[in-house]
């Protein structure tokens, strides 16, 4: 039976669904996906008590996206991610108590506390990180695709960034050079459906997001973020073909955030009606239902999951709450170059 896909325009197009993983492997994306909704809003409430400082951008909604993309990579391979972040670490590997410390501060945190939410980074999982520009991380995507090309290795730097960020200049500068320089690299835009708080069909004259490499030289697809099996088939396929190929591509994972762009955002944009539409796609349950119509699971491991995601989320808070701060003396580790007068300033 083949599946619908949203667009963003509203539209379907007919997709045969991808066959259903092992159920041992199945069940670990469902866990991990699961964690990260869970992890997320936990966080939004430790955000609420002032326990995280700066910004918060939560992926609630996109979960299938972040793990059916993850789940296509090698563990060699690279991931780059953007402001929105947490899940990617999360999928890649990087406990969620250091997850939470660094969203705490804490020096227990993966950087160190020095990171904070919109800058995660786990270089032993070859998660390079989360970056606060919008398009930011592109151009720094196709500088590791060139080092493992430089290197003569296998690897793929899977490439991930928001639809809004396929209008700042990086966009077209980075596409071209790798297309030009046939860099191992899978740019993946995950079109939520805003800009922040601008609708694609308002910032965008394309709106096609999957054809906008086409003139740069580096051919697209999509798939639907809200399906974690049609995720991950489509960027598998990708992946591989870059691997093989070593010419880079562009995949559109259609999604939605249930969440506004940030903590900060008083989501006047958008209305109810329109999340109360997205959210009956909501990747999480849509998931289990079908392992269970699979009976790759049943209700009693399905609880199993969620109360397993709970303690570890729970657990994670406790530790970032144990987690001391970094002490003053400490903001110059790791600089190359400090000014000892402005360092006298501090002590």
């Amino acid at each position: 039976m083949a599946q619908t896909q949203p667009e963003p325009g509203g539209t379907r197009v007919m997709r045969t669904p991808p066959a259903l993983p092992d159920p041992e492997t199945a069940r670990e994306w469902l866990a991990t996906m699961t964690l990260i909704r869970r992890f997320e809003e936990r966080a939004g409430e430790m955000y609420a008590r002032a326990k995280v400082g700066g910004f918060l951008h939560l992926s609630i909604g996109e979960e299938a996206a972040i793990v059916g993309a993850a789940r296509a990579l090698r563990e060699e391979d690279y991931l780059i991610a953007t402001y929105r972040s947490h899940g990617h670490a999360l999928a890649r590997g990087t406990p969620p108590e250091q997850v939470m410390a660094e969203l705490f501060g804490r020096v227990d945190g993966c950087c160190k506390g020095r990171g904070g939410s919109m800058h995660m980074f786990d270089l032993k999982r070859r998660f390079m990180g989360g970056y606060g520009i919008v398009g930011g991380n592109l151009p720094i995507a196709a500088g590791i695709a060139l080092s493992s090309d430089y290197r003569e290795t296998e690897e793929v730097t899977l490439c991930v960034f928001g639809d809004g960020a396929s209008n700042q200049g990086t966009f077209g500068e980075t596409l071209n050079l790798a297309a030009l320089w046939k860099l191992p690299v899978v740019f993946m835009v995950t079109n939520n459906q805003f800009g922040m708080g601008t609708a694609l069909k308002r910032h965008s004259a394309v709106t096609d997001l999957q054809r906008k490499g086409e003139s740069l030289g580096v051919p697209g697809t999509r798939c639907d973020g809200m399906d974690v099996l049609d995720t991950h088939t489509v960027v598998s396929e990708a992946v591989e073909r870059v691997r093989a190929e070593r010419q880079p591509m562009l995949v559109e994972a259609i999604t939605y955030r249930f969440r506004g762009h940030s903590m900060a955002d008083p989501e006047q944009y958008r209305s109810k009606e329109e999340v109360t539409l997205w959210r009956e796609r909501d990747p999480i349950p849509a998931f289990a239902a079908e392992l269970e119509g699979a009976g790759a699971i049943d209700a009693a491991e399905q609880a199993r999951i969620e109360e397993d995601a709970v303690a570890r989320v729970d657990a994670a808070v406790e530790f970032a709450d144990a987690s001391p701060f970094p002490q003053p003396e400490s903001l110059y580790d790791n600089a190359y170059v400090v000014d000892e007068q402005v360092k006298g300033r501090y002590h």
